[in-house]
């Protein structure tokens, strides 16, 4: 239980940091299609709420495979 209370707790600390972000090589055209087809009409122009949002799901999209994958290993084992 304490370990989880330090994680927890420095994760609280995590989300209190912004960051601003540099795209490198990134075509002007996808970012033009995203803003086009993505950020106008699901987030009213907000770039910064669909990105965050992108991230989010990624992020939780990563966890769903993670956890499926050591499901299927520990199933053959």
């Amino acid at each position: 239980m304490i370990v989880m209370k330090k994680k927890t707790q420095i994760l609280a600390t995590e989300n209190d940091l912004l960051l601003d972000l540099t795209f490198h090589s990134v075509p002007a055209s996808l970012l033009s299609e995203f803003a086009e087809k993505i950020v106008k009409p699901y987030y009213n122009g907000n770039l910064n709420a669909a990105i965050q949002d992108l991230l989010h799901k990624t992020l939780a999209e990563h966890d769903f495979v993670q956890s499926h994958i050591t499901h299927i290993k520990s199933c053959d084992a």
